[in-house]
């Protein structure tokens, strides 16, 4: 039972470490990254699909995106979903790719990035803090049992297992908000 617990504590910090990463790419830095364009929807035939799915896309230099659909009908509704979707970049089409061109970002629009991965790594702190104070509620409840046979020092011992878990997983989340503010910054 209590393996249980601090297994299933670690895997869903690690779950929320994995969310943060991934919420961290979908962030423009100064350079292009299809990250970007991650969570674009595309109308295929009715359908709505990943943008990935339905075009090959590539970054021929920092400053600029390609979209090459398969099926060079699909031109105006990869537009269209770039369009709708709240990157800030507008699509410009040749009639057989599209090129988004990522500007360059000022000081402010920096800061105001920087401050969103902030608050992006705050809420993944809270969470794995959430996932913490989860475990220790349910050990607290079993450990009353009539059934349980746990001691209070191997209680006090996961807890503090636990802790040392959740303090692993936010230095790790101060990591990647570090690197990711350097990334940002970087001009």
């Amino acid at each position: 039972m209590i393996s249980e617990q601090k297994k299933s504590a670690e895997d869903r910090m690690d779950k929320a470490l994995e969310a943060l990463r991934k919420e961290f790419t979908t962030l423009r830095t100064g350079r292009a990254s299809l990250g970007v364009l991650d969570g674009i929807m595309v109308d295929y035939y009715g359908t709505p699909t990943p943008l990935s799915q339905v075009a090959n896309m590539a970054v021929p230099d920092p400053r600029q995106i390609t979209i090459q659909p398969w099926e060079p009908k699909m031109l105006g509704e990869i537009e269209k979903a770039i369009l709708k979707s709240d990157i800030g970049l507008t699509p410009s089409n040749d009639g057989k790719v599209i090129r988004l061109s990522i500007p360059a970002l000022t000081e402010e629009r920096r800061q105001q990035i920087v401050k969103q991965a902030k608050k992006l790594a705050e809420d993944a702190r809270v969470a794995v803090r959430n996932i913490r104070r989860d475990v220790n509620d349910a050990i607290k409840k079993k450990s009353k049992a009539k059934d349980a046979h746990v001691s209070e020092d191997e209680i006090m011992k996961l807890q503090d297992e636990i802790q040392k878990t959740t303090d692993n997983h936010i230095n790790k989340i101060d990591d990647l908000l570090a690197h990711k503010e350097k990334e940002i910054m970087t001009v």
